[in-house]
């Protein structure tokens, strides 16, 4: 039977991450990472994972904190808490690891990780995405996955509020 207590075990604290990630290595597998708010997980953020979960044998994702999703996104956000968040991509079986962080950019977390593949979906050039330099330079790859048009969190709200209008 499975419980959500081991799609939990699934979220880890960086250092929990750091030893998760040396078990991985020793194994010689290969980590591919990406991040995002993932206010509310739609079709558009499956896609990009799975893109992303195909580089790697394993895929990270690294959460943005309630603090840091609100700096980015505004006062009204986010919509689900982080816990909530991080426990819906956790009980996803393409993702294989959640961690939360508080920064306004993963550097620290890219850096800290040393992933072989960082994925970023969207428009974005190597120099723009946050933590490129580092994993070229660390002899890792970066990787931008195409946005599927159509779907995004900012669009699901205007939407929901707009058929309360």
């Amino acid at each position: 039977m499975k419980v959500i207590s081991a799609i939990e075990k699934k979220i880890y604290t960086l250092p929990q991450i750091l030893a998760q990630i040396a078990a991985w290595r020793i194994a010689d597998k290969t980590i591919a990472f990406t991040n995002g708010c993932f206010d509310i997980l739609h079709e558009g953020h499956i896609f990009s994972l799975s893109q992303a979960a195909q580089e790697a044998d394993y895929l990270i994702v690294g959460v943005n904190s309630d603090a840091s999703t609100k700096r980015l996104k505004g006062p009204e956000r986010p919509i689900n808490h982080e816990h909530s968040r991080a426990l819906l991509l956790a009980s996803l079986v393409i993702v294989d690891a959640v961690v939360i962080f508080e920064e306004d950019t993963p550097l620290e977390l890219i850096t800290a990780v040393q992933p072989d593949v960082l994925v970023k979906g969207g428009d974005y050039t190597i120099d723009q995405i946050v933590g490129a330099k580092e994993v070229m330079a660390n002899g890792g790859r970066v990787v931008i996955n195409p946005i599927m048009e159509g779907f995004s969190t900012t669009g699901i709200i205007e939407q929901i509020k707009a058929s309360f209008s």
